[in-house]
């Protein structure tokens, strides 16, 4: 694919402020966009054109590449294959489930063995002397799926993370589909699979048409993008995992949240109404702050709920095990409030 320009410092704006001990140690620069529910843009900061890694963001929609190619997900399977999750041990039986359905076993995932980022099954795999599994990856959902599909198909399954295997081309059709934009870039995600890079109006797109799928009742609407929307609000905790960042925002505002490394987050409600975050150093500690609150200013949620759920999923600025400081808003979006 051509090569693009990429994003770049020049291109972003002030999103959050670090303050500790009353003194600004640190600052988050990057872009982000509000579109409303018929694709309009609300909100414009930075640079919401110039394409970025989606990263995991783009994890729904490779699951509906995987559910377009016959794989019959259901439930907290379909969340998972959404999913980039903490490793609990739930996660990893549904993951496990999934595999036994399609007749494949943890050694036919291609992502790498991971320890998990949940403390009691990390403790767990410590005492039984497990080691690191491919199952606690934070991606084994998406990649479970991945082999899912190629079972169905007969499509060869040592080869399913090449861009050009049966199942990344229709991911990348997907992609484009619900983007209604061609991709600019197609890179190497952490866990091995093809990551497309799309701009974040693009993607804000893609997660209002998702967001959108339940309600939809015309021809246009796909049932098994609806069935991906209400499964990770149904199952909310095995999208990330309790008490994480995506999951309180889903079991709270009902609103579909999710994240991608390097500072990506996307959060769309029923209604359509999205925001696209990006933010440039790749840290995601501000992102739902930003998020939300753009989507209030924006009059898509309540101010009252947002500042409820913000309360609790960012946390305070530590020193010596007790709060010395906070994230805040940056000047750009501080600006949106009035």
């Amino acid at each position: 694919m051509a090569s693009h320009a990429t994003f770049t410092a020049d291109d972003a704006v002030e999103l959050a402020v670090i303050e500790r001990s009353g003194f600004v140690e640190s600052r988050h620069v990057g872009s982000a966009v509000v579109i409303a529910g018929d694709g309009t843009v609300v909100t414009a900061l930075g640079d919401i054109t110039t394409p970025v890694f989606a990263r995991s963001a783009l994890k729904p929609f490779q699951a509906l590449a995987s559910m377009r190619s016959g794989v019959p997900l259901r439930g907290a399977q379909v969340a998972l294959a959404c999913a980039s999750h903490v490793g609990s041990l739930d996660h990893m039986d549904v993951v496990e489930g999934m595999l036994k359905a399609g007749g494949l076993r943890e050694a036919d995932l291609l992502c790498p063995p991971d320890w998990p980022k949940d403390e009691e099954a990390r403790a767990w795999l410590v005492r039984s002397e497990r080691g690191r599994r491919r199952l606690a990856h934070n991606c084994s959902g998406k990649h479970a799926a991945f082999l899912w599909a190629c079972t169905v198909n007969g499509w060869d399954r040592k080869s399913y993370l090449e861009p050009n295997h049966p199942l990344q081309q229709r991911v990348r059709e997907t992609v484009e589909e619900y983007t209604e934009e061609r991709i600019a870039h197609l890179g190497i995600d952490g866990c091995g699979a093809p990551v497309a890079a799309v701009s974040l109006t693009g993607l804000a797109r893609a997660f209002s048409r998702l967001a959108k799928a339940p309600g939809a009742r015309d021809a246009a609407g796909d049932a098994r993008a609806a069935t991906i929307a209400t499964s990770m609000l149904d199952y909310p905790w095995a999208v990330q995992g309790r008490g994480r960042e995506n999951t309180v925002v889903m079991e709270e505002l009902e609103i579909i949240a999710k994240i991608g490394a390097e500072g990506v987050l996307v959060l769309a409600t029923p209604q359509g109404a999205t925001a696209a975050v990006k933010v440039l150093d790749g840290n995601v500690r501000a992102t739902t702050l930003v998020g939300l609150t753009m989507l209030a200013a924006a009059d898509a949620v309540d101010v009252p709920d947002v500042a409820r759920v913000l309360e609790t999923v960012v946390a305070p600025v530590m020193g010596g095990g007790r709060p010395v400081g906070r994230i805040r808003l940056g000047r750009a979006v501080s600006a949106l409030l009035g």
